[in-house]
């Protein structure tokens, strides 16, 4: 397992496919990985530290965690079968339940949970870029920067 980190989201053109990348941490690959506008939504929210004034999903996921005192240890992204991943959240318990990725990095994003990817998910959809390009990583940075979880479209309450 490799631990990672999430760079952001933003919208992939010309599709308007929101999309979430992933980092390898202590290597130089990132996992692109397209979700949806209420994934991308969420996930931007928790980045951004912003609360909304209900909760959305993974937020009452949260609380319902805490209210029932479990707690999620790891987020694992662990497969991909004809272009779609598969995620699984992994609790003290020793409890694993099936997710599907967006949903379990929003998660862990509000609950400070690792996010880690098989060598498999990796070697199969991970892109290598190495440091002197290194620049390209740091436009989508800053493209980040400039983008609000509105650009992704509304999200159901």
């Amino acid at each position: 397992m490799n631990e990672l980190d999430v760079v952001g989201v933003r919208v992939e053109m010309p599709s308007s496919q929101p999309i979430v990348l992933l980092r390898e941490v202590g290597g130089d690959r990132y996992l692109p990985i397209w979700i949806g506008p209420g994934e991308a939504t969420a996930i931007a929210f928790a980045q951004q530290g912003m609360v909304p004034a209900r909760p959305l999903t993974h937020d009452l996921f949260k609380d319902v965690l805490e209210a029932v005192g479990q707690e999620l240890t790891q987020v694992r992204i662990t497969d991909l079968r004809e272009g779609v991943f598969y995620a699984e959240l992994v609790f003290a318990s020793g409890v694993e339940v099936s997710a599907r990725p967006s949903d379990a990095i929003a998660l862990a994003l509000r609950t400070g949970t690792p996010i880690y990817g098989t060598d498999g998910v990796l070697d199969d959809a991970g892109i290598a870029i190495p440091d002197e390009q290194e620049d390209e990583v740091e436009k989508f940075r800053e493209f980040l920067d400039q983008i609000s979880p509105e650009d992704f479209g509304s999200s159901s309450q």
